[in-house]
């Protein structure tokens, strides 16, 4: 096909507006050849598309963009964040209702660890909340075995290497001692492959459990385990606001599917 782009946007945005993947996926889908424009098939995924295009996927049209939608789950400890998992090991789509449409978890939670795992149907929110020039802050409840010195976590608070990964300057808080154990509360903003695991080993702290309880403006409140609540879209948009995202709407009417915000909050200022 001739992949001189014309005006419109570029085909793997489109597909992540659709909801078939994020968009650096959707540009793998296209590279493999699935992808067909008017009826020839794409050979690069610089391409723009207007809404006049017949696009199809496998042959297959694709669904009409959505709202960009957002949910909030409690991913449980022992749950993959993954659709599959090699080892047949219990993963997050597994406490979904068949109801719920296909999402995309943004950002992960490694199988220890549990709280609040974002979710959404687009790829470009999801990528929009992910990238580290977003500058969100993750917040932890950190449990460690041991007593926590301040002198060793000040490592932590001026940056340090672990192998050959730096981790930037982390917020670190002492919240009490438990017997044999310390909780603190830890706020990251890049959310590197068990960053919190890796460096407070390196201090030769070891974490016996981990909850993420906030992410950017949204927090996991009272939900349950295992419970996936969605954040009604007044609420998602006002919230995103608040740290400089914005979110595609296709359709300015509320869905009938939504739940209640209900025990989802939008994060303050103190």
């Amino acid at each position: 096909m001739n992949n001189q782009s014309p005006k419109g946007n570029r085909i793997a945005k489109v597909l992540s507006r659709s909801g078939v993947a994020s968009r650096r996926d959707a540009e793998k889908i296209v590279l493999e050849g699935r992808v067909k424009v008017n009826g020839e098939i794409l050979t690069s995924p610089a391409f723009n598309v207007s809404e006049s295009d017949i696009i199809l996927i496998d042959d297959n049209p694709i669904a009409k963009p959505e709202d960009d939608r957002l949910w909030c789950f409690h991913k449980p400890v022992g749950a993959i964040t993954t659709a599959r998992d090699d080892k047949n090991r219990k993963t997050i789509y597994d406490y979904f209702p068949s109801s719920l449409p296909r999402v995309m978890p943004i950002g992960r939670l490694d199988i220890n660890s549990e709280g609040l795992l974002l979710l959404t149907n687009s790829g470009e929110l999801k990528r929009k909340l992910e990238l580290p020039s977003s500058q969100l802050g993750r917040i932890y409840r950190v449990r460690v075995k041991g007593q926590p010195k301040e002198t060793d976590l000040d490592l932590l608070r001026s940056g340090i290497s672990v192998e050959k990964d730096f981790f930037k300057p982390m917020k670190v808080s002492i919240d009490r001692q438990q017997g044999a154990n310390a909780w603190m509360t830890i706020e990251i903003k890049e959310g590197k492959n068990r960053e919190i695991r890796r460096a407070l080993s390196e201090i030769g702290m070891q974490v016996n459990r981990l909850i993420r309880v906030e992410y950017g403006p949204f927090k996991l409140g009272n939900i349950k385990k295992g419970e996936i609540i969605e954040i009604n879209k007044k609420s998602m948009r006002r919230s995103l606001k608040s740290v400089n995202i914005s979110v595609t709407r296709e359709n300015m009417r509320q869905s009938t599917e939504q739940k209640k915000f209900s025990a989802v909050s939008r994060k303050t200022s103190n």
